[in-house]
């Protein structure tokens, strides 16, 4: 197979739908394109109604280009990484990995222009996440939540708004950001350094005001962000957990419990923000983004220090901060409802707490002077415990 058919597969799959997202390459299963959140078979001439382990592992080494690092990387630990350009059409995030001794190759398609957060409809606090001079602002939730696209969002407002140097370890380069008033300076994983620990290691010897972590993948990498965040840099990074709570335990998880007390003290002085994503079915088609928004303040700092107790959770702190740009995904998820956005069976799918967007979206619909209860033409019985002759 040569490049110019992988490409001519790869255009096929991404004209043949509307909000093509991701292309899915496996054997036993046609080619497939996931459209807002759903697979969908592509048909292509002449017709494959299923790939061969032979013709999906000859497309991930076209695709792997005769790359040894990465040839190594995918024997030796099932999986691998890189990006992959369809000129003048797309660019793409690819993994390619090995399941039940066939290979297969997922590419999540990569948007070419720059979001802004205003474009994204993001919550205001993004804008007070990009006027933050040092510390750590961390964007977590599930693989393909938008946490890139997010983060893409608030670096564009800074390098509209700040003359800063701006330094991003990626696994692969996602949004190719121009220079404007900051400047850009965006490496690659395994092209321009080795491992994250390292790339950031020599990032804080290459005088930015921002560096972007693409993932805290080890102890090491979260050891070396704190120390640039305390030493007055910007450091913006991902990690996938579903809530706030668990992005701090997952972080103090990393170390020993010896260090934990010193950990903790360092994290309650650095994190800024916690921005926990997820990605919502929306009315119409599609899909919308629901968030948990956690600040920085002294009951914040005072829970990291000491750990979460009864009446003194992230979650409670969270809803009692809704005047400082904080929210959860309970009323995140209430909001996209009364905004007529989401369904009531998907708020209450995705909800945190059911018992509370309940209550929430009740509130709305009294609010709208609609029915709450399906349960109709309730009487008084008259003749309870009377005795009838």
């Amino acid at each position: 197979m040569r490049k110019q058919e992988v490409d001519h597969i790869l255009t096929k799959m991404l004209d043949s739908y509307d909000n093509v997202s991701d292309l899915n390459i496996t054997a036993g299963k046609p080619f497939q394109v996931e459209s807002s959140g759903v697979l969908y078979p592509v048909d292509l001439t002449p017709p494959v109604r299923e790939l061969t382990p032979f013709q999906t592992e000859i497309f991930a080494m076209n695709l792997i280009n005769k790359d040894r690092r990465l040839t190594e990387i995918l024997l030796n630990e099932g999986s691998c990484d890189l990006s992959y350009e369809l000129p003048g059409k797309a660019r793409f995030r690819v993994n390619i990995f090995s399941q039940r001794g066939t290979y297969s190759v997922v590419l999540r398609k990569l948007e070419s222009k720059i979001p802004t957060i205003q474009d994204l409809g993001l919550p205001q606090a993004f804008f007070k996440m990009g006027k933050e001079k040092n510390g750590i602002i961390l964007v977590t939730g599930a693989t393909g939540s938008g946490k890139s696209t997010s983060l893409a969002a608030l670096l564009n407002e800074i390098n509209e708004a700040e003359s800063y140097h701006i330094v991003t370890l990626e696994d692969p380069v996602e949004y190719q950001h121009p220079h404007k008033k900051a400047t850009f300076n965006q490496r690659e994983l395994g092209t321009d350094f080795d491992s994250f620990s390292r790339g950031l290691r020599a990032a804080m010897r290459q005088a930015p005001k921002v560096i972007l972590v693409g993932e805290m993948r080890d102890r090491e990498t979260v050891e070396i962000a704190l120390s640039a965040a305390e030493t007055g840099h910007l450091v913006m990074s991902t990690l996938h957990t579903i809530d706030s709570g668990q992005t701090i335990n997952r972080i103090l998880g990393m170390f020993n419990t010896e260090e934990e007390n010193q950990i903790r003290i360092r994290l309650a002085d650095t994190i800024r923000w916690v921005v926990c994503q997820r990605l919502l079915p929306k009315v119409g088609g599609g899909r919308v983004a629901a968030f948990e928004i956690m600040g920085s303040n002294i009951r914040v700092k005072d829970t990291i220090l000491h750990g979460e107790s009864e009446g003194k959770t992230f979650y409670e702190i969270i809803q009692q901060g809704a005047a400082f740009g904080m929210t959860t995904f309970d009323d995140y998820i209430v909001s996209l409802y009364e905004r007529g956005f989401i369904t009531e069976a998907t708020g209450a799918a995705y909800a945190s707490h059911k018992a509370v967007v309940g209550r929430g979206i009740d509130a709305v619909k009294s609010a709208r002077g609609e029915s709450t209860s399906d349960i109709d033409h309730l009487e008084v019985d008259n003749a309870y415990g009377k005795n009838i002759k």
